[in-house]
């Protein structure tokens, strides 16, 4: 009988676990693995609520091998892997840069050198579409450029996807799928878990959810000079639950797969470019709080605007994004409202 194991780096973090209950909801065994250094203990917590029983976790370093090789024997077979540990912050990297190239090359080393010893068959790459950089043309295909990277955190993308596929053109075997993910936003319906930033959040939605519940003061739009509608930048907004259902497609559509040693690269997006004047109003639309914001400068590494060409992951994978924005901005505030010091 084949394993439903499934191993989940940053298994407690954002995106880790909101795709951890899809694994669960579709029949499989995650096993997570997180050093909790982004991420809160109190996540598993909501986990175990929302599936009904504890989940397996193992608080470590993914850079430490010895630690991982513990976690893959004592677990027993694994069918797969799911690699979400990283530093995932485009400001904090250019201010923090040798941490994360150390942290995020460093664990999806140590991860696939463990997954290869202990014969783990798939890997699922939390990738990100800041590797395209600033595109020539939008929407962005998996054909368009690698640009010259933005960021730092830009960069350790990039780096990582090219190890991967000079592994498998070794013909390690090894089936990879790397996911380019746009910009994921919302939190689970129940309220049990949703985006925890540790610290000043980086993101848009976090910093637009804490502005209306009272925690800080208008958002910091960084520039409205940019060459878009509004003047401000655009991204492709994703929920995170249609973003964590992309996984389970993709652990589905590899063990579809004969061969030994494959890798493939999809965009999971929506296709649609969001400004950041819109996002603001798309949560008033949502939950009818009023948010103040106010114009500052550009911020390095932001590139102006990116928005996703789904048709291939769509043919591929059988997969769209189905929740709106404004769906998205709902959880997230029935989230946001569920943690201390929120201004009701």
């Amino acid at each position: 009988m084949s394993s439903n194991k499934i191993l989940v780096t940053g298994g407690a973090g954002y995106i880790g676990s909101h795709t951890v209950v899809q694994l669960v909801e579709n029949g499989f065994e995650p096993v997570l693995v997180d050093d909790f250094s982004n991420s809160n203990a109190s996540v598993l917590d909501g986990l175990a609520a929302i599936c009904g029983r504890p989940l397996r976790c193992h608080a470590l370093d993914c850079r430490d091998r010895s630690a991982l090789r513990r976690v893959f024997a004592q677990e027993g077979p694994m069918a797969g892997v799911i690699h979400f540990a990283a530093s995932k912050a485009v400001g904090e990297s250019q201010a923090k840069p040798l941490h994360y190239y150390s942290n995020n090359l460093g664990s999806l080393l140590a991860v696939v050198e463990v997954m290869l010893e202990f014969q783990v068959p798939e890997l699922v790459f939390s990738s990100s579409c800041t590797v395209y950089g600033q595109p020539a043309s939008l929407p962005v295909t998996e054909a368009t450029p690698i640009a010259p990277p933005a960021s730092v955190y830009g960069a350790t993308k990039q780096m990582c996807e090219q190890i991967l596929f000079d592994l498998v053109a070794s013909r390690a075997p090894v089936r990879v799928m790397l996911l380019r993910y746009f910009n994921p936003i919302g939190a689970h319906p129940s309220a049990r878990i949703g985006e925890l930033p540790l610290g000043e959040p980086q993101n848009l939605a976090p910093i637009i959810l804490q502005s209306a519940a009272g925690l800080r003061g208008p958002v910091q739009i960084f520039g409205d000079d940019w060459s878009t509608p509004d003047g401000t930048c655009i991204r492709d907004y994703i929920h995170v639950l249609d973003l964590a259902e992309a996984h389970v497609r993709a652990l589905a559509w590899m063990k579809q797969e004969a061969r030994n040693s494959l890798i493939e690269v999809l965009n999971v997006g929506t296709g649609r470019g969001t400004s950041v004047r819109e996002a603001i109003g798309a949560f008033e639309c949502a939950t009818g709080q009023p948010v103040s914001s106010r114009v500052g400068p550009r911020r390095e590494g932001d590139i102006e605007q990116i928005f996703a060409s789904v048709e291939k992951s769509t043919r591929v994978l059988d997969w769209r994004a189905s929740r709106t924005l404004e769906d998205a901005m709902r959880d997230a505030w029935r989230w946001q409202l569920t943690l201390p010091n929120v201004a009701r």
